[in-house]
């Protein structure tokens, strides 16, 4: 027993084993690395945990919320929310932004035994839905922000890079987008190379 050591998942090894084990270890090692910035994040994420209001909310039936990290408005006929829409371009509020919870799977499934993915793309619409109020959250835009810079929305059909209901870092031609309030809502970092910014929301 004086040669021995315990390590745990391991069981009891003799000294002379401790080395062998170390190197199989290492060699089961998976190992990633950033070639050059390291993404700045998932659309829908909290990036950061204080300070941050996120409310669960319903989803309106009849237009549910089909993304993460997108605004949201109220609907009051179903006491949901819904994202924003063609007839939406002269408001400058929104409820919030649809948060991505993890791990995260669809509310149904017709995968035999039930299987479903971790980090589906799109929120299921038979259960509650995250929105933040105000905190900070990683969204989808389309275009160059820059911090403290204002917050658009797409609001006219979706078309080319253009998301109907998604984030624009500038104002569309005619009524194709809706400006949101600063400072409630402005840039707080630029995009990464997938288009992934930082958005501040204050109440």
């Amino acid at each position: 027993m004086h040669n021995k050591m315990i390590i745990p998942g391991a069981g009891l090894l003799a000294a002379s084993e401790l080395p062998r084990r170390r190197l199989v270890g290492r060699a089961r090692t998976c190992d990633t690395s950033f070639t050059f910035r390291m993404g700045a994040g998932f659309a829908g994420d909290v990036n950061r945990g204080h300070p941050a209001s996120i409310l669960p909310c319903l989803i309106d039936p009849t237009n549910p919320v089909t993304a993460f990290g997108v605004p949201v408005v109220v609907v009051t006929a179903s006491n949901g929310v819904r994202p924003f829409a063609a007839a939406d371009n002269g408001l400058t509020d929104a409820f919030g932004v649809s948060v991505r919870p993890f791990p995260y799977q669809q509310a149904t499934t017709t995968n035999f035994m039930g299987a479903v993915a971790y980090g589906a793309g799109s929120p299921a619409t038979l259960q509650p839905i995250d929105i933040i109020r105000a905190g900070y959250v990683m969204v989808p835009v389309v275009g160059t922000v820059t911090k403290g810079g204002s917050v658009f929305v797409w609001v006219a059909a979706s078309t080319g890079a253009h998301v109907q209901g998604g984030f624009e870092s500038q104002a569309g031609g005619g009524s194709n987008t809706a400006a949101l309030a600063s400072p409630k809502f402005m840039w707080n970092s630029p995009a990464d190379s997938t288009g992934i910014a930082e958005l501040s929301i204050t109440l």
